[in-house]
């Protein structure tokens, strides 16, 4: 049969890394092996969930290019696919363990149990339900029953070990003594993540559950309400969570976490992927730029490691702009053109000729990492003054007479034709000769004249890029500057 996988984000935030790397891990497996990739909306948490959340988690996954099978938006027929929408089916499953023998009602309030655990941290133990509603007397349950009293139902755990074989860890056991008569539904009939998650996987018929290593204390307890709700339990598969530098799991403390805001520092999708898929998982071999394609045909669960992934800024930084580089010159400028423009440095009057933004950004790519580097790697090009970097004139404006040479190159450059590259180096590097200067120093004064700053694209580039009158414009600005500090 087919798979069926699912990614169950909770909307009480944007979508994280992390779980944007375990739906990918989803999609990628439903996809190799021809499955379907269903995404439901874990939204039972009412005070903390909101629609604001759930946009941005599609927004994120639509970004990233994982379009799902069923679920928000594209229906199906194991739906409703939000939690919220699902309630009384919960509640009905609850009664059914209960009808079962499975479950029992708990009237412990939740002062009592607060208390039990308060006296429980005092003796140096570590507190379990002591199933004081287990055997209740019929005559006490009439009496809570008849004032109304708050239940809550508990599912009573067996005496009994659990294991399962996991499909990235291997074995795994639990004692009996690590689980209690734990809740599946609340004394205000919402279900917990246990029963929730169970009812509706064996509902929307999941083959095999994809999900972080912070789950594995979960899935005992999933095993035991798969099998007293006699449905046959999917095949587990617990992925490595994703650290930061530090080896501490990945927090805000490592900066951005959110998706979101990978793409608005400048990612691209395709890099975002290929990032994310290779935090935890290998193809076997020592690739490392991957399409989608190539992912989706070489996916494993054997790829996936065991050990925790870290999360390198660097690598990815790198990434990108692996990717930036292979973008046609078309395709860069869609993504850079609204940064520019939100940057003010591109508007409807005046705007350059798409063949002169193209050779911009094919000259200033090489040196982008980011989209948004190209923001102040173009400035200089799009402005018509621009502003010298303090660094830039304390290191290469202090040669004396230099505005002489600067003046006496524009001059020359007046009159270089054709202006190109060739003609212009000659020109420059010429000028400098004739006034008995070092060429390094006349084309580090002319970089600061034209650019501001210390570092550009080759300089020669740049002339011919900015033209035979910008240039001259702005060599002699930077005349009229050296004179003004003399």
């Amino acid at each position: 049969m087919a798979p069926r996988v699912r990614f169950a984000p909770s909307p009480t935030g944007y979508l994280h890394v992390g779980g944007a790397r375990t739906a990918l891990f989803n999609w990628l497996y439903a996809r190799r092996h021809g499955g379907a990739f269903v995404l439901r909306i874990e939204d039972t948490d009412v005070e903390r969930s909101s629609t604001d959340m759930v946009t941005g988690i599609l927004d994120g996954l639509r970004w990233l290019g994982l379009e799902w099978d069923e679920g928000p938006g594209a229906g199906g027929s194991h739906g409703p696919y939000f939690q919220s929408e699902r309630l009384d089916r919960y509640r009905d499953a609850a009664a059914q363990l209960v009808a079962g023998g499975y479950a029992y009602y708990c009237y412990c309030s939740a002062e009592r149990l607060r208390g039990e655990r308060e006296k429980a941290e005092q003796r140096g133990e570590a507190w379990q339900y002591d199933r004081a509603c287990l055997t209740l007397p019929p005559e006490r349950i009439a009496e809570l029953e008849a004032v109304a009293a708050p239940r809550a139902i508990r599912f009573k755990a067996p005496a009994t070990a659990t294991a399962f074989d996991d499909a990235i860890h291997g074995r795994i056991e639990f004692d009996r003594g690590s689980i209690e008569d734990f809740v599946v539904l609340r004394s205000d009939l919402h279900p917990t993540y246990h029963l929730s998650v169970v009812v509706d996987d064996i509902d929307m018929a999941i083959t095999h559950v994809i999900r972080g290593d912070d789950h594995i204390s979960n899935t005992p307890k999933h095993l035991l309400l798969f099998e007293a709700f006699g449905a046959t339990a999917p095949v587990f598969a617990h992925v490595p969570l994703i650290l930061g530098a530090d080896k501490k799991r990945l927090s805000k403390r490592h900066g951005a976490t959110s998706v979101t805001e990978y793409r608005r520092q400048g990612y691209l999708p395709e890099a975002m992927v290929n990032f994310l898929a290779l935090l935890g998982w290998s193809p076997g071999d020592d690739r490392e730029l991957m399409s989608i394609a190539a992912l989706t045909e070489s996916f494993s669960l054997e790829g996936i490691s065991g050990g925790n992934a870290v999360f390198n800024t660097e690598k990815l930084d790198w990434m990108n702009g692996q990717y930036i580089a292979r973008l046609s010159s078309e395709a860069l400028l869609r993504e850079v053109e609204p940064l520019l423009v939100g940057a003010g440095l591109l508007g409807p009057a005046a705007r350059p000729a798409d063949a002169w933004l193209y050779r911009l950004i094919d000259l200033l790519r090489p040196r982008a990492k980011r989209l948004t580097d190209f923001v102040e790697l173009a400035r200089p090009y799009l402005v018509d003054t621009v502003e010298y970097e303090p660094e830039a004139v304390q290191k290469h404006l202090s040669a004396p007479d230099l505005g002489a040479h600067v003046e006496a190159l524009a001059e020359t450059l007046r009159t270089v034709n054709p202006f190109d590259e060739p003609h212009v180096e000659a020109a420059v590097r010429g000028s400098a000769a004739e006034r008995g200067i070092k060429a390094g120093a006349l084309i580090h004064a002319t970089r600061v004249a034209v650019t501001g700053r210390t570092a550009s694209p080759g300089l020669f580039e740049v002339l011919v890029l900015l033209g035979r009158e910008r240039t001259v414009l702005r060599l002699e600005r930077l005349v009229n500057f050296l004179a003004t500090r003399t």
